[in-house]
């Protein structure tokens, strides 16, 4: 096995540790570096890409700059796993479903519009922040 092989494996060991959580590429250089694999920056970006290319990786653009969550499922070519982005609470959440494939099959067909899965994220209320939402509005006199 390669040394590639072996920081391509430690970044998504990594990441399939930390499930649900977005971590920067810098994030994950100092996570690594502390678990005693030293491995640079523009390393761990290039294992990244790879991941992402392969599935195994969600790439999240915020503002902050980009974030990387490990794909829970793996689905058939990626077109019924996307992310969901809670506007109250920020938490991401993946989802795969088959119900999705639908809307992409219908864009490309008449739209002519093929979406990227791997880059789409819905953005909206978690069930918990809706939740709230809604009780607040009930407590309004």
């Amino acid at each position: 096995m390669s040394h590639s092989t072996k920081q391509r494996q430690a970044v998504l060991a990594c990441l399939s540790g930390r499930r649900g959580e977005l971590l920067s590429a810098a994030e994950l250089t100092q996570i690594l570096r502390q678990a005693g694999s030293p491995v640079g920056l523009a390393t761990i970006y290039r294992h990244l890409t790879r991941l992402e290319e392969a599935g195994f990786v969600h790439r999240v653009n915020t503002p902050e700059g980009a974030f990387y969550r490990y794909c829970e499922e793996e689905s058939s070519g990626g077109r019924e796993c996307f992310l969901l982005r809670c506007e109250s609470c920020g938490q991401i959440l993946h989802l795969d479903c088959s119900h999705l494939r639908a809307l992409y099959e219908h864009l490309e067909r008449d739209h002519h519009f093929i979406v990227n899965p791997r880059e789409t994220v819905f953005s909206g209320l978690c069930e918990a922040c809706a939740r709230r939402g809604k009780e607040a509005l009930h407590e309004q006199p």
